[in-house]
């Protein structure tokens, strides 16, 4: 950056283009920071050059047939049939830039994340759900012991029972 100046390499890098076709239009402290960096008088060279070369550059006559050619290929294209669905996707999907998709895509995505991080809480347990099931033998020992529990409560039942209906002994 210049010190006799504020402007930056950058800013006037943006106004090159502007002081190669209307001078007029570019400000002084432009032109003084131009004649003053090496850089940027470097980049206006350059686009002096590229400009200098495309005006000497001509472009090539067409064929003389080419619009005769022309013309049969777009009739060529008005009476063929249409493309069918999948023509139609494959030539979207190689030709087109992916703008339309990308919501599309976006959606998806959120909907993968969602239900990832439902799998996610289902096999790492939420408190209060069991993750997986009990196996059919430790449901079985489990009716064992509720039983076995259930035969010594109505045991204890049973003897309080029997040591009410006793005449007590004197």
């Amino acid at each position: 950056m210049n010190e006799n100046t504020n402007i930056t390499c950058k800013e006037t890098q943006e106004r090159l283009p502007d002081l190669l076709l209307d001078p007029a239009s570019v400000p002084a402290p432009i032109e003084a920071h131009v004649a003053d960096c090496t850089t940027c008088r470097g980049e206006l060279g350059s686009l002096i050059a590229t400009f200098e070369a495309l005006n000497a550059w001509t472009a090539p006559e067409p064929s003389p047939y080419f619009d005769t050619r022309m013309h049969a290929r777009i009739r060529e294209a008005q009476s063929a049939a249409p493309e069918g669905f999948f023509e139609r996707v494959r030539s979207f999907l190689l030709f087109s830039t992916g703008r339309q998709l990308r919501p599309m895509v976006a959606g998806a995505l959120a909907l993968v994340l969602v239900a990832s991080g439902g799998s996610f809480l289902r096999i790492h347990g939420i408190p209060g759900h069991q993750v997986t099931p009990i196996s059919a033998t430790v449901n079985d020992l489990k009716v064992l012991d509720n039983n076995a529990q259930a035969i010594q409560q109505m045991d204890q039942l049973l003897d309080d029972n029997d040591d009410q209906d006793t005449p007590p002994t004197t």
